[in-house]
C-alpha cells in the first residue's frame, strides 16, 4: 500500500512560482499555495531576500499549523549596482506588471551606457513549522540581459534573461528551466531538510 504524499504549503499566490514548485516537488509532496485561503502575508521589506522569505514562511506556518516554504527572489544587474534586487517584483511601481518592470530595467540599462549586461537571479527559500523557522537556503542563476524580450514560457524577467546559447529563460522548456533556475537550485538545496521534516527521507 502506497503512503500518501506529505502536504507542503507554499507561502505564495504567484501562480508562476507555484507551478515551478509543483513541477519540482510534486513527485514527493502534495504542493498547495495560498489561493482561496484567508491568510495575510507579511509586507515584503527591503532588508534582504532571506528576511522576506523567512517572514513569509514563519507567518503562514504559525497561521496554519503546517509545514511551509517561503520564497523571495529577484534579479540583480551588475551595471545597475545590483538593482532592481529585492524590489524586483515592484520595480516599476503599482500596479505590478512584468511588462512594465522589464521596460524600466531595459531603459535603465540603456541609460547607464555600460557595456556590461551581466546579471543574476537570486532565490532564498525558508522552511518553517508551527514552532518557527527550520532552515533557509539560497539559489542563484547567472546570465546576461538581452536587448529585448523573447519567449513566452515564464514570468517576471524571464524573457530578457539570456544564457550563453542565446536563449532566454522564457525560451527554455519547463524541464530545462528547472535544471538551471535560481528557484530550482534553491529547491534542490532545501530538499534534504524537507524530506527530514516530513519523514520522507
Amino acid at each position: 500500500m502506497n503512503n500518501p504524499k506529505p502536504h507542503l504549503l507554499i507561502a505564495t499566490r504567484n501562480r508562476g512560482k507555484l507551478a515551478e514548485f509543483e513541477r519540482l516537488l510534486g513527485g514527493q509532496f502534495t504542493v498547495e499555495g495560498l489561493d482561496g485561503q484567508q491568510i495575510d502575508l507579511p509586507e515584503e521589506g527591503t532588508e534582504s531576500y532571506r528576511a522576506n522569505a523567512e517572514a513569509k514562511a514563519i507567518a503562514v506556518a504559525r497561521a496554519t499549523g503546517r509545514l511551509t516554504l517561503g520564497d523571495d527572489s529577484g534579479i540583480e544587474v551588475t551595471a545597475l549596482g545590483g538593482e532592481p534586487g529585492i524590489v524586483s517584483a515592484r520595480y516599476a511601481g503599482e500596479p505590478v506588471s512584468d511588462a512594465r518592470n522589464i521596460e524600466k530595467l531595459l531603459d535603465a540599462l540603456a541609460a547607464s551606457a555600460s557595456p556590461d549586461r551581466s546579471a543574476r537571479f537570486v532565490c532564498w527559500l525558508a522552511m518553517a513549522g508551527p514552532s518557527g523557522l527550520l532552515t533557509s537556503v539560497e539559489g542563484t542563476c547567472e546570465g546576461t540581459i538581452g536587448i529585448e524580450p523573447h519567449g513566452a514560457n515564464g514570468f517576471g524577467y524571464d524573457p530578457i534573461f539570456r544564457f550563453p546559447d542565446g536563449r532566454t529563460m522564457a525560451q527554455l522548456s519547463d524541464w530545462e528551466k528547472d535544471d538551471v533556475s535560481h528557484r530550482g537550485n534553491a529547491l534542490r538545496a532545501i530538499l534534504p531538510a524537507l524530506a527530514e521534516a516530513t519523514g520522507n527521507a
